[in-house]
């Protein structure tokens, strides 16, 4: 699917919760940019953004000084969108072990690849050989 796609932006940063700021302005801007209306760039914003704060909380334990590259594609064939390829140098996760809670549980946190699923329009993991985790975030406009 990325061959078929145009990339607009590619950007590299710490692993930390902090950095999160930057990446959530440049993720409504593309989307906006990319013909999103505002209230759903902005739900396309916190879907991106939760899939950040897993890697960072998840694949890297919270403890790291490891790196998040986000890369943001327009599609060129086919239906019009956006696609989010999130990458990180993480231990490989097993993808059937990202799941959303049982929404009847009655807690706080763990909805986050509740909200990431009901947001996108396809969520892809894609091959990972000994680290480096790949995450495919799509959105049909």
């Amino acid at each position: 699917m990325l061959e078929s796609a145009e990339r607009l932006l590619e950007l590299r940063f710490s692993a930390r919760a902090e950095r999160l700021q930057l990446l959530r302005r440049v993720v409504r801007d593309a989307a906006e940019q990319g013909g999103f209306a505002p209230a759903r760039a902005q739900e396309i914003l916190l879907a991106v953004s939760e899939a950040c704060a897993n890697i960072i909380q998840h694949a890297y334990g919270g403890e790291s000084d490891g790196e998040i590259r986000l890369s943001i594609y327009r599609r060129c064939q086919g239906r019009a969108g956006l696609l989010f390829l999130l990458q990180d140098d993480a231990p490989c996760i097993d993808p059937r072990s990202v799941a959303p809670r049982d929404l009847a549980e009655l807690r706080p946190g763990g909805l986050g690849v509740h909200f990431i699923r009901q947001i996108m329009d396809e969520v892809e993991f894609l091959e990972c050989k000994g680290r480096g985790n790949r995450l495919l975030l799509t959105k049909y406009a």
